[in-house]
């Protein structure tokens, strides 16, 4: 499933930007999300400043075991090393099949890596598209999708409550909704090649949790025209927002858009866990956000919605929020 692209044009010239330098981005701690009230809620204040204000933070002290971490990260590497043969298996144009595998994006965007795809919560319904090799892939990207799960709910939560919406508001649905995987695998950088690996785009759903091997994500935080490196942390996973958060926030939140650029050291994994409700539910502006000096922004839409405009949109790259916005003219 490709993500929602920026138009051609910009993407060319911010593709030709010099690498950026790293600047510091919020690093929040989550587990003063499980302290006392008063710790709690300075935390949701920090995380509900970095939604507004970048999109985008680093979490630390989440709670996922860096093992189960590290055989993620071992297992998809272990994947794109296999046969072509094998990978072939689950290549496919269709991108409402469970599971896909692709060397790069058909339309041309995607310059070098190659990705799988699958669905993952509730993992009982899934884990039986997975790969069967290598051995060891099921147990531990199981392991993994169910702790990101976890995260993911709590960081909603807290997002949730920072734009003023009440203590575990639409938990239900978001835990019963989609988490979508994309393992990527970027090459290392070569000077006879492309630069990035993954043109800017932002992505469909509420949140997306990464997780990556090494730098070479780039974001473009709110208000910028550059783009900033973000710092490799081991043990942090990144954060961001996605296009249905920024729906259901009225705009209050916007989401971010990013990419991927290679790098020159080392080859480069990364696994995007990106969360939202389920396929057929629709998401709209939160009632409790709109109001006569704040009205309704954006159309209702679903992931479903989302899957129906990207072939209407393989030749312009329009961004998926920007359709949902209500024309006020």
């Amino acid at each position: 499933m490709p993500p929602c692209f920026l138009p051609a044009s910009m993407a060319s010239q911010v593709a030709q930007l010099p690498p950026p330098p790293s600047r510091p981005l919020p690093v929040i701690n989550l587990a003063r999300l499980r302290k006392d009230p008063a710790t709690r809620a300075l935390a949701i204040q920090d995380i509900a400043r970095a939604c507004r204000e970048q999109g985008c933070f680093q979490v630390v002290n989440h709670g996922v075991n860096k093992s189960v971490m590290k055989g993620a990260l071992e297992a998809a590497s272990e994947f794109f090393e296999l046969s072509p043969e094998y990978k072939e298996l689950f290549a496919s144009d269709d991108i409402r099949r469970p599971i896909r595998y692709d060397t790069s994006s058909r339309d041309g965007i995607s310059k070098a890596r190659s990705f799988l795809k699958h669905y993952a919560n509730p993992l009982e319904d899934w884990e039986q598209y997975w790969p069967m090799h290598p051995p060891s892939y099921r147990k531990k990207m199981g392991e993994y999708t169910v702790e990101i799960q976890r995260v993911s709910m709590q960081l909603m939560d807290a997002i949730l409550q920072g734009l003023g919406l009440r203590p575990l508001y639409m938990q239900e649905r978001l835990e019963k909704g989609v988490q979508f995987l994309a393992l990527n695998n970027y090459p290392q950088f070569s000077h006879r090649g492309d630069e990035v690996g993954l043109a800017a785009h932002s992505d469909y759903g509420f949140l997306t949790v990464l997780l990556q091997s090494s730098p070479g994500l780039e974001v473009m935080p709110h208000g910028d025209d550059a783009w900033t490196a973000v710092p490799f942390i081991p043990g942090a996973l990144h954060v961001h927002i996605g296009d249905h958060l920024e729906v259901l926030s009225n705009g209050q939140l916007k989401s971010l858009v990013h990419r991927a650029v290679l790098n020159p050291d080392e080859a480069r994994i990364s696994i995007a866990s990106i969360h939202g409700l389920s396929v057929d539910e629709k998401v709209g502006c939160a009632e409790e956000l709109v109001d006569e000096k704040n009205p309704e922004m954006y159309r209702e839409s679903s992931f479903q919605d989302f899957l129906d405009f990207l072939p209407s949109n393989i030749n312009n790259y329009k961004r998926f929020v920007e359709s949902l916005k209500i024309d006020k003219a």
